[in-house]
């Protein structure tokens, strides 16, 4: 993803001479990589812990084209889950639960005995609970009468 084009930066110098420039403008893979890199350090100083890593599932039909997907990171015991989402026309057959099971094998594989994602209630919060995620938080006020609903489920046993 190229830069944004510099018109759609705006740029705001809390010192007109010197000093600090503050910018806000679209998102930025370089600035995402470099804060990831130093919020790692500052998270394996403070824990010892430095096995971070990410993975994902991914499904394609037998033109190639994806069905669904799942991408995740995991740190410590912990796997979280960004993203997950099955086309339309494939959601009733069990891709989801299949996406979700085979993340959670991984997440084991890789030492994790949680799993924590979070659905807004016009997603999928259900879809987790019925696969033994537990509401842990839910945050109100988004857009409208929507909420964040965060879930947590323990890896124990077998798959």
């Amino acid at each position: 993803m190229a830069p944004p084009p510099p018109d759609r930066l705006r740029a705001v110098t809390t010192d007109h001479v010197s000093g600090p420039t503050l910018t806000t403008g679209e998102g930025d893979r370089e600035l995402d990589g470099r804060l990831t890199e130093e919020l790692i350090a500052f998270n394996t100083a403070a824990t010892g812990v430095s096995d971070r890593g990410t993975f994902s599932v991914k499904v394609t039909d037998e033109a190639g084209e994806l069905v669904g997907g799942l991408s995740a990171w995991t740190w410590g015991a912990m796997c979280g889950i960004d993203l997950l989402w099955v086309r339309d026309d494939s959601r009733e057959d069990g891709w989801g639960g299949r996406i979700l099971r085979a993340a959670e094998t991984e997440a084991r594989r890789r030492g994790c005995d949680r799993v924590a994602v979070s659905s807004f209630t016009f997603q999928a919060p259900g879809f987790y609970q019925r696969h033994g995620y537990v509401e842990t938080a839910r945050i109100p006020g988004i857009h409208g009468e929507h909420e964040d609903v965060h879930l947590l489920k323990r890896l124990t046993g077998a798959p």
